[in-house]
């Protein structure tokens, strides 16, 4: 799966397109920073609601290759601005962690 194909999912949006060829190693979900910080995948799809700087800064340090905002988080247009300058795919849905994290591994057989 790569991220091109996350772009397809009918509830999710992307803000940042990130490098649309990059490989996804996995879906990871969690919503505390400091876990994310020693078990996130790298290559991974992180689901989560975690919607602040810190999450790029942690996306950034695991080599996430793609943050998907669930419930109707999103960043602020300067946090936006660094996820673009950094290559990483940002993503926006309504849906809830889970349902958006399924869709996610349903759609790349992960």
């Amino acid at each position: 799966m790569k991220i091109k194909d996350i772009y397809e999912l009918p509830d999710c949006r992307f803000l940042v397109k990130g490098d649309p060829e990059r490989e996804i190693s996995r879906v990871f979900c969690c919503d505390l920073l400091s876990i994310a910080m020693s078990k996130a995948p790298a290559g991974g799809v992180w689901v989560t609601v975690m919607g602040n700087k810190n999450t790029l800064a942690v996306a950034s340090l695991t080599d996430t290759a793609c943050i998907v905002l669930a419930e109707g988080v999103s960043l602020d247009d300067s946090t936006l601005a660094k996820a673009e300058e950094e290559g990483i795919a940002v993503a926006a849905t309504e849906l809830p962690v889970f349902d958006m994290a399924l869709q996610i591994y349903k759609a790349g057989d992960l």
